[in-house]
């Protein structure tokens, strides 16, 4: 894995403190789509949690599995007794039980792309649904946006994460719709948006940039000063485009 997929173990506090959940409406959807029960469900990269529980206060048994031990911890604080913990990384699951649904909340990207569809497969029972959802925090006045960003730009230069399969951005299926429609092991393909928007004060806004691996990755001297020219040019308030896109997808019935 990427020196950014394992840099949040250090920050397991804020990541819970200054991520937002996810809604109600984002579990129905998963639901609808699967069409039928789901006692059990898999979860890759659970981080501290956030998605586990919305799907453990569905009665589903959820086995959320996090290679990071300090993300781990920080998840067992704060989920029912219906979720089971393994610290692994994706690629280090070995086939055994097959799930209803395995899902994957913002976490897909720090896979390995070689091998992943088939492993996430074999993870499934036939006819099991995969889901994968997540979305870049976006400031949504322009003005804004110009001012971090110029105060940005001598330490980094973006701070999102580029599509894995270099789909554009203003393509109609993205990524890993797009990847998921070219597999053998999929079908039924669907991409939806849950329109999400978060209002919060500054110091916040930068507690949550302190939860970004871009800037986790950064020397600690370098983080502190981006940090800090970028509270200089934030208003009070900081309202974010916070939308959640989904992808869903049917694993064939064909082992």
């Amino acid at each position: 894995m990427s020196g950014r997929a394992l840099s949040f173990g250090g920050v397991a506090g804020a990541y819970e403190r200054f991520r937002p959940g996810y809604p109600v409406e984002l579990s129905e959807m998963v639901m609808a789509y699967a069409g039928r029960s789901v006692p059990t469900a898999l979860e890759i990269g659970a981080g501290t949690g956030k998605a586990t529980r919305l799907f453990a206060q569905r009665g589903i048994a959820v086995t959320a599995t996090e290679p990071d031990g300090s993300m781990l911890a920080e998840l067992r604080k704060h989920v029912p007794a219906n979720v089971a913990t393994v610290q692994a990384a994706f690629e280090d699951l070995r086939p055994g039980e097959r799930y209803a649904l395995v899902y994957a909340a913002a976490a897909l990207h720090w896979t390995n792309p070689e091998g992943r569809w088939p492993r996430i497969a074999a993870l499934l029972e036939p006819g099991g649904v995969f889901a994968s959802f997540g979305g870049p925090f976006r400031l949504t006045d322009p003005a804004v946006q110009i001012a971090v960003h110029a105060a940005r730009a001598p330490f980094l230069e973006s701070d999102e994460i580029p599509s894995p399969d270099g789909t554009p951005p203003d393509h109609e299926m993205q990524w890993p719709g797009s990847e998921l429609r070219r597999s053998e092991w999929f079908t039924d393909v669907q991409q939806a948006v849950i329109e999400r928007h978060v209002t919060m004060s500054a110091r916040d806004y930068v507690g949550h940039l302190s939860t970004v691996s871009a800037y986790l990755v950064l020397p600690t001297s370098v983080r502190e000063q981006v940090f800090s020219r970028i509270r200089q040019v934030l208003p009070d308030t900081v309202e974010m485009t916070a939308d959640i896109t989904v992808h869903l997808a049917r694993r064939r019935h064909e082992d």
